[in-house]
């Protein structure tokens, strides 16, 4: 059961990958148990009928992909049917855009939940980089967008980006009084 659980905690926590203390505080084993229990779960990642693999990278246990399929990931991100944006992926955009350069976890604080598989589509398909690193405690990675985000959307610059103030004002009091929580009332018209 222990490894299932662990391969669950790798799969949730992404890109930030777990230290080993990590993974024996959560699942309250020692630091022998901790280690058997990823290298069991390394070597079944190991048999060529699977497409992760367990890395440790920065000092971290991370789910990955096998590099040998790479070519199927680049059809993928390339194919134009999978090129189109999520209504999720649009908003981590505007959220990008209008706050460069951001770290993951104020992209996620103004979402609400986690950004981190719609960020690596996002630099997959190229409209967003890592421009750096944050001051901040962790040294968090910075993101902004591209030359390729500019041209998706058309835009010569990122200031040619409409004026946030003037979206906001543009809605008038009516409109919120009418429906002062937007969520509640939409799922009500869908379900009536």
């Amino acid at each position: 059961m222990n490894k299932a659980v662990l391969e669950g905690l790798l799969f949730v926590v992404g890109e930030d990958g777990l230290q080993l203390e990590q993974i024996e505080e959560v699942l309250n084993i020692s630091d022998e148990e901790a280690k058997t229990l990823i290298m069991e779960l390394k070597k079944d990642y190991e048999d060529s009928s699977r497409g992760l693999r367990i890395d440790f990278l920065g000092n971290r246990f991370k789910l990955t992909t096998k590099f040998e399929h790479k070519e199927y990931y680049q059809k993928l991100i390339e194919n134009p049917e999978t090129n189109s944006l999520s209504q999720a992926a649009l908003e981590t955009l505007a959220i990008i855009a209008y706050n460069e350069p951001i770290t993951r976890v104020q992209i996620d604080a103004i979402r609400g939940v986690g950004s981190v598989s719609i960020l690596r589509k996002l630099v997959a398909k190229g409209f967003i980089k890592e421009s750096g690193r944050s001051e901040l405690p962790g040294r968090p990675i910075l993101y902004e967008t591209t030359n390729e985000f500019l041209d998706y959307f058309g835009l010569s610059s990122i200031k040619d980006l409409p004026n946030m103030d003037e979206i906001i004002e543009s809605v008038s009091e009516e409109e919120v009084d009418e429906n002062p929580d937007l969520y509640t009332s939409r799922y009500q018209e869908i379900l009536e």
